[in-house]
């Protein structure tokens, strides 16, 4: 029988709005929440600048190492380690960085009020241990032997963090010592008493773990005197993504345990 002109173009757009139908409804690819969270976080790279405390050179070389395995495409150039009242200087009078890491408050004071940094955060705490050679030749056995004249004792400067706790501690405990030298950080004071050219001094716990060539000496009081370390991503940075990220990380749980495992505190 022969279908009327009529109904078969109503049965023709009945099909053709079916197909669109179907078109229309066809299933979108999937978005997973990996590619969601990839595109919400940017992918950092570029370089790296950080000025850091010398006492922070074993635990923030294992830091960098670990924060660049987890970012790829960030390359930290060689950290800079000094002693903190040194690196603040050289950021305020423009020297180059995306971070700074202090050994205490007052310097990071500096940077701070010079405007060159944002906000500090403190990330660990340090206490001072008394150090000999290897052997103990000078024979010490508390912080009352360095007022003993004729042995060569070392220190920090007193404008370095780690100068400002000795006098603080020596002065809690009655001591003036009698001093050979005042160095600029922590780690020139350990090389002198390593190497033997100095039968005592005294560095942080966390800088006392990082040689075989010294022996601790128990030292009374030292609990008392303890350094906040507080960190900061500058505010001239070159790489202010890097930087900030950088600053987290040593924030972190992950950050938190290679810093225990140096020895630092975590901030009260």
């Amino acid at each position: 029988m022969r279908r009327h002109p009529l109904v078969a173009l109503v049965a023709a757009a009945a099909f053709a709005a079916l197909l669109a139908g179907c078109a229309a409804a066809a299933p979108q690819p999937a978005v997973s929440s990996a590619d969601a969270s990839s595109a919400a976080t940017p992918v950092l790279s570029g370089e790296l600048t950080i000025y850091a405390a010398a006492s922070l050179k074993a635990a923030f070389t294992e830091l960098a190492a670990d924060f660049e395995a987890q970012n790829p495409a960030v390359t930290i150039r060689p950290i800079t380690y000094d002693g903190s009242s040194t690196l603040a200087t050289q950021i305020i009078e423009g020297a180059s960085a995306d971070v700074f890491a202090s050994a205490d408050q007052k310097n990071m004071t500096k940077v701070l009020d010079a405007g060159v940094a944002r906000a500090a955060q403190p990330f660990a705490t340090n206490v001072l241990t008394l150090v000999v050679p290897k052997g103990n030749p000078g024979g010490v056995t508390g912080l009352a032997d360095l007022a003993t004249p004729g042995l060569s004792v070392v220190l920090c400067a007193a404008e370095v963090p780690c100068g400002s706790a000795s006098a603080t501690l020596l002065q809690n405990a009655g001591v003036t010592p009698s001093v050979d030298s005042y160095e600029q950080n922590v780690t020139a004071v350990l090389t002198k008493v390593a190497s033997g050219e100095a039968d005592a001094g005294l560095v942080y716990v966390t800088d006392a773990k990082t040689t075989t060539d010294v022996e601790t000496v128990t030292t009374a009081g030292a609990d008392a005197v303890v350094n906040t370390y507080p960190i900061a991503a500058l505010t001239g940075a070159k790489n202010p993504a890097a930087a900030t990220a950088f600053v987290d990380f040593v924030r972190s749980d992950a950050g938190r345990a290679v810093l225990s495992g140096w020895g630092f505190g975590s901030p009260r």
